[in-house]
């Protein structure tokens, strides 16, 4: 079988979870003796950065991101098939609806333009709206990284037997000793400190976890942030009231990465909006203990093996760390319960979920 998936994401700005679960996928797909995988992206004049090389042969449309996007959306052209000759399914990876003459199957992370549309510029507002008209139009079938948006995907229209559950995966490089030691040199990583892992963007819901530090006795922690800049939100200025017991990292390449993380005392996640949560899960894999929000796709994939908060109660927040800094019985308990629990969640299975979906979708069977 032959399979299209986009890969655009690795040339975004800011490519984020969506990148890493996309070229995790190609990689554990491309091992599949049944499977010839092949990327789909606009026309680029540089490759794709260092860590978010497409680990498929990429093939290129003939038009610039912007311009490739409004051309699918308008005018359903120009199809995959263009650039990679026929294929026996297309899976366009993130909400911009690819054009195929061959069955797509299409990847909905998550809705939250839906539910938090203040997060969200107008003109992203209205590409989105746009994509999920044509997807519940399109696409055959619909993959979700987990039940909320499975959710999610129903409210806004999809019937469930369209609909398929494949969560993400986790694959974590061992940290020695020196990394450690290494990333503590490069990054002044002196005191202990709890982590906040993600794009700088507002359904991260940064502002509540900088005020939960603020209310911290824990004057030896430090809030450590981690990530690139995204939008409608002022790191510099936000972390400012902090004193010094805050610092903003940027964006951390995953091999230093790695090695945060499992130095950090705690992970805290509090996401108001998530379709699956990877920092939650890579932490977990560290035996890093995590907070991270109720009610929400994160929940799904920590379960007990992690302090739930209400995302929006900053005092709950702040006691959850303060519990996890304070007890160091249940810091450790959290983090054997959480390398456990990240122990299912492989690329493998994301990988055999998948190529079920593309089976089903192409009318043949694995």
């Amino acid at each position: 079988m032959r399979v299209a998936i986009t890969v655009e994401q690795s040339w975004a700005a800011v490519p984020g979870g969506t990148a890493l679960a996309t070229i995790e996928l190609a990689r554990a797909l491309k091992t599949r003796s049944e499977l010839d995988v092949l990327g789909v992206a606009a026309r680029h004049s540089r490759p794709a950065p260092g860590e978010w090389v497409p680990p498929v042969p990429v093939h290129h449309l003939g038009l610039p991101t912007l311009v490739l996007f409004k051309a699918w959306h308008r005018l359903r052209w120009p199809p995959v098939e263009q650039a990679t000759g026929a294929v026996d399914v297309v899976h366009g990876t993130i909400i911009a609806v690819p054009a195929s003459r061959a069955p797509l199957v299409l990847t909905i992370h998550d809705l939250a333009f839906l539910s938090h549309p203040a997060h969200y510029t107008r003109r992203g507002i209205r590409f989105f709206r746009k994509a999920l008209e044509l997807a519940r139009r399109h696409a055959r079938l619909v993959t979700c990284p987990s039940q909320a948006t499975m959710g999610e995907c129903l409210a806004a229209g999809f019937e469930i037997d369209r609909l398929r559950l494949v969560p993400w995966g986790v694959r974590v490089e061992p940290v020695t000793p020196s990394d450690v030691e290494r990333s503590r040199r490069r990054y002044g990583l002196e005191r202990p400190y709890v982590l906040f892992c993600g794009t700088v963007e507002p359904r991260k819901n940064l502002q509540r976890v900088l005020e939960a530090f603020r209310a911290l006795d824990h004057r030896d922690l430090e809030l450590v942030l981690a990530g690139p800049q995204g939008w409608k939100e002022d790191i510099d200025a936000a972390i400012a009231g902090l004193g010094g017991r805050a610092r903003w990292l940027g964006f951390v390449p995953r091999h230093d990465l790695h090695a945060v993380y499992a130095r950090a005392a705690a992970v805290v996640y509090p996401s108001l909006a998530e379709g699956f949560g990877l920092p939650v899960l890579e932490a977990m894999a560290h035996g890093t203990p995590v907070v991270t929000s109720v009610g929400t796709a994160t929940e799904e994939v920590a379960r007990d093996a992690a302090l739930l908060v209400d995302p929006l109660d900053v005092d709950a927040i702040a006691g959850a760390i303060d519990r996890i800094a304070g007890d160091p019985d249940l810091a450790r308990r959290l983090g054997e319960a959480g390398r456990r629990r990240a122990a299912a969640y492989t690329w493998d299975r994301t990988a055999q979920l998948m190529l079920a979906v593309y089976a089903e979708a192409a009318g043949s069977t694995p």
